[in-house]
Parts: C-alpha cells; structure tokens; sequence
C-alpha cells in the first residue's frame, strides 16, 4: 500500500484486495513473534483435540451407568473413564491458560510495536502530508485503529486456529463414529456455511467505513476542542454541533449496518445448532431401536453437534473480528508505508556553527503545495549577506513564511536552490540545517513542565544563571518570580499564561540556541507594545552579527533592517533599506502609511 487509498472510489473488489493485503501484512508483522504465537496456538490445537476426544470417553461412561441400571455396574471402568475424562479437562484448561497468557502478550507487544512504528513514522514524514490529514485522523489510528487489532489478536486468533481444529476434527471423529449419524448432522448444519459467508461478503465496505468516518469523527473533536475559544467567540457552536451530529450519525450507521450484518451471524448459528440437535436425536434414535448404535453414541453426537456448530458460531465472529482488524490495520499500515522524506543518511557535506560565515542565496526557487493550482514561490532570487537583518514583508499569502519553511527544508523545493554558504541544502541534513537557525514562531508551543525545562528545550549545558539572565532580558523574570516555586513552576494547558507571555517563552528559548542564524515569523505578534519594544531590544542584540529574517506586519520593527523585501504572489516586487523603499513610493510605503493611518 505505497500511498493514500481513495475508499469512496473503491468498488467490492477492491475491498476484497484490501481485506486480504491488510490480513497477509499482519501476518507478515506478526512473524517477529512467531515462537510465542505459534506455541499458544499449538496449545489451542491441544485443548481442540482433548475437547474432541472427550466425547468419546463420555459415551463410554455413559453406556457402562445405563448397564449399571439395567445390570451390573463394573465401577472400576467407571473410575477409570472419570479419571481420564477428568485429567483431560484439566489439561484442556491448562492449555487454555497458557495460550491466552502468551496471546495476551503477544499482542499487547504487537501493539506496542505498531504504536513505536507510528511515533518514528510521524517525524519522518514530510510536512506535505500533515496538510492533507487531520491530526485526530492520525490520533484515530495511534488509538483505536491499534486497539482494533490488538483486541482481535488476544481475543480472536487463538480462537479461530481451536474452531478450525475443532471443526474437522469433529467431522472427522463424527464418520468414525458413525457415517449416518455425521451425514445427518452436517446435512443440517451446512446452510450455516451459505449464510456465513453472504454475509461476510457484504460486510467488509462497512466495517472499513467504520473505521474511516471514526477517523473522521476524532479530527472534528480534536479540531473542535483545540479552538474552542474560537468557536465560543463566533458563537459557532451551533454549526460544529451540526457537523457532529453528521459525523455521529455516519459512524452510527456504518457502526448499525457492520453489527446488525454480523449479528444476524449467531441468531442463524445458534437454530442450526439446535435443528441439529433434534435431527440427531430423531436419527439416533431410530438406529438406537434398530439396534445400529448404542445409547451413548447418541449422547456422544449431540456434544458433537455443538462441537460442530459452535466452531461455525466462533469462525463467524472471528471473522467479524478480522474484517474490524482488516479495516483498522489497513488504516495503520497506510500510515506506517507512507512515503518519507528522502534518505540523507549518504550525506556526508556538514556546516559547523562556530564556522558557519553566514551567507544565505535563493536561486530560482520554485515551489508549490500539492492542492494548489499555481506555484506559491515563482522564480524566487535573492542573496542576504553574513550579519544582514533581511525583513521580509507583504499581504497574507505573498509567500511570506513559505520562504521560510523552504529554507528550513520542511518542504522540498520543486526546482532552483537553496544555499548556505555556498553549500546547497540539498546537500545538507535537515538536521544539520535546524542546528544552524533559532526559529521563533508566531504560534507558540509550550510543552507539560516547569518553566525552566520549556526555556532549556533540547538545548545542552545551559546553567540557571544564563535562564535567568535571559528571562531578564525579554522582560519574564518578574512574572516568572510571582508564580509558585518560580522557574520550577509547572505549566500545563489549564496554566493562566497569556499568550504574550507564552511567545515571550518561546523568544527565550530561541535567545538560550544562539545559532549562527535566526529567523523569526510574527514573533512579537502577541505581546503589547510597551514589551515589544524591550523584546526588540533583545532582538537587536540577538541578531548582532548574525544573519536574520524576520517576517513581519508591523513595518514599524524592521525600520533598521539591512534589507527589506517586499514579497507579492512568490515574487520581490520591491527590495531595499527602509529609507530607499520610502522614496520608491511604491508597495513598502503604501503598506507602511496605511498602518499609521489606521493607528491615527
């Protein structure tokens, strides 16, 4: 399954490739545990073959108490038979134990491994990706997808292995017993087979559907529940009720339709069980009279009628059970064989911060978004000198911090080049490209810690001392000073922290980096004015003699960059110092007079 499947456009065919690709991968997945799986359903073949012996032994019993009332009781044969009978259970139970401990383990592992496997997929997968998917689709399949086929393997595996052993065994125990009595049996129990597997064959696109409108669920409550300030402001509850309720009502009735299709599989089960039985019984006993069978035959047969239906009963749920598995595990395997980002293991060119002289070149970037029709960056040129402060400015969607992401590598670009120093970032880890910027975002990110821990954030052999001094810096300290336990305050989402001081944080953490190369994207956009200005001083020192792009709306702060870029539709329109883009009257001083105007 290399890439996203397109399910509204499958047709019944395809779903039966589906069904069958998802199983053949689990028991590819699966073979990592071989040895344990294959010894607890070794020791459920074991307790299905006990069960299907013990009939035998019963009817023997049987037969020597229907002597013992009409005659003589030889009660060491009798002894004999119970103690066997009992020994044999008592192992059946001793396998059945063990199996379930070693499948319980196995599958909690498996699910364990799957749950790892995602977690590595997710940060090797390209930002494009995250575009296209929700993030409570992903979550959907981290959780229920993975606890779908977890639960199937602990709870239906073994127990599909001990039906099929049960039911040939039983049919084979049945004609050694008697042909006329196992014909009869399986003549009335064979129409189950008909109806098992028309319903299975109708099912499968609803439990697959189950699954996809469960995802889809989840990404509107994460979704939902992530803005529900936005929501609450707008007074949108109505509307994301309304959707809810859409979604709800299409997993309700892929839930109503996969259940009520399978369900109809043991009502059928259970009447051809008991037409079984009276057939049987009716059987058995015209041979009984015809002195054919004995008594303890019959007996014998209607523990192996349900011994031959009950199998029928299990295979139908477990199958149930693997068609959930199926759809689940074709989700997670979708995921887990998405395309990642390209290889850069072979890549052997590496720039060192101390070393890095800070030279920065566009050349020619070309760059567009899968679902948009034109390329979001044309033919994108430019060269930022080592040490220039380069703004980069123009209305929402020019491009903006597009530029930016390219330039981090979180996107591919689709021609041109990016170079740092002369050396192209093709040729560079995208880990050895993060090394060399602080990045300062206009969406802030804070994580469960103390406060301390969220400044400090994957930087090494940062002392309290330089916490402090850069907290006093962007003007945190004292606010950090009021709180319980100060630095060591723990934050969480129910934290009061206003999102001036959580980008406040964040600028700090980026200050603590000290990279050669800095960029930041609306970073002050939440702070007010009066600490905007401290924070600006900060910055100042920050980009001291280091090469900076900085995005911004309020031209006001990037008066003395080195160059300011005017960006419309992909491309420069406008290039130069503050005072030189003024004298253009052009874009930057129509921008720049008409926020002043909306000031005054």
């Amino acid at each position: 399954m290399p890439g996203p499947m397109r399910r509204g456009n499958q047709n019944p065919n395809d779903k039966a490739k589906d069904f069958k690709g998802a199983i053949l991968r689990l028991y590819k997945e699966l073979n990592k545990y071989r040895l344990a799986v294959a010894m607890a359903l070794i020791l459920a073949i074991l307790g299905a073959i006990i069960g299907i012996k013990a009939p035998n032994k019963l009817s023997n019993l049987t037969d020597e108490i229907r002597l013992g009332v009409f005659g003589e009781m030889n009660i060491n044969k009798v002894k004999k038979i119970a103690i066997i009978l009992g020994i044999m259970y008592i192992a059946n139970a001793l396998f059945i134990f063990v199996q379930n401990i070693l499948m319980a383990d196995v599958s909690n592992r498996f699910a364990k491994d799957l749950r790892t496997a995602i977690s590595e997929k997710i940060n090797k997968l390209p930002l494009r990706y995250y575009d296209l998917h929700s993030k409570g689709d992903i979550l959907s399949r981290v959780t229920n997808d993975v606890d779908t086929i977890a639960q199937t393997m602990n709870q239906s595996l073994a127990t599909l292995v001990t039906s099929i052993t049960l039911f040939f065994g039983t049919i084979i125990m049945m004609f050694y017993t008697n042909w006329i009595m196992a014909i009869t049996a399986i003549l009335a129990s064979v129409v189950g087979f008909v109806f098992m597997f028309l319903i299975l064959a109708r099912s499968q696109k609803y439990f697959s559907a189950r699954q996809t409108e469960l995802g889809k669920l989840n990404g509107h409550i994460e979704e939902i529940y992530s803005s529900l300030n936005v929501v609450k402001v707008y007074n949108g509850e109505k509307q994301a009720n309304e959707k809810f309720d859409q979604l709800n009502k299409s997993v309700y009735d892929a839930n109503l339709k996969s259940q009520f299709l399978s369900g109809l599989m043991q009502p059928i089960m259970n009447f051809i069980g008991h037409f079984g039985y009276v057939a049987v019984c009716i059987v058995g006993a015209i041979l009984t009279m015809n002195n054919i069978i004995s008594f303890g035959v019959i007996i014998a047969f209607m523990i192996y009628v349900r011994l031959f239906t009950n199998p029928l009963s299990q295979l139908a749920q477990s199958l149930t059970s693997l068609q959930s598995t199926a759809a689940a595990s074709e989700r997670v395997f979708e995921f887990v064989d998405e395309k990642e980002m390209a290889d850069e293991s072979s890549f052997t060119k590496r720039l060192e911060k101390e070393k890095v002289q800070g030279k920065i070149e566009f050349k020619d970037v070309v760059f567009q978004y899968d679902n948009n029709d034109k390329p979001t960056i044309k033919n994108f040129s430019m060269v930022a000198k080592p040490g220039e402060k380069v703004a980069i400015v123009g209305p929402t969607g020019a491009g903006k911090t597009t530029l930016v992401n390219l330039l981090m590598k979180f996107y591919d670009i689709d021609s041109g080049d990016i170079r740092i120093d002369d050396v192209s970032t093709k040729e560079l880890t995208r880990k050895n490209i993060h090394d060399l910027f602080t990045m300062v975002l206009q969406d802030t990110w804070l994580f469960d810690g103390t406060i301390k821990e969220n400044i400090v954030y994957n930087n090494e052999n940062i002392t309290d001392e330089q916490v402090i001094e850069v907290c006093k810096t962007v003007g945190l300290d004292h606010f950090i000073r009021t709180l319980p336990n100060g630095y060591d305050a723990v934050l969480s989402e129910n934290e009061s922290v206003s999102a001036g001081q959580k980008q406040l944080l964040t600028i700090a953490r980026g200050i603590l980096q000290n990279a050669p190369f800095l960029i930041l994207d609306e970073a002050t956009s939440n702070v007010d004015t009066r600490t905007e200005e401290l924070v600006q001083k900060a910055m100042d020192k920050l980009t001291k003699g280091k090469t900076s792009f900085i995005i911004a709306h309020r031209l006001s702060t990037i008066k003395n960059a080195d160059l300011i870029l005017v960006i419309d539709n992909g491309n420069i329109v406008e290039q130069g110092n503050h005072e030189q883009l003024m004298s253009k009257q052009g874009v930057y001083a129509e921008l720049y007079n008409s926020q002043f105007e909306m000031i005054n």
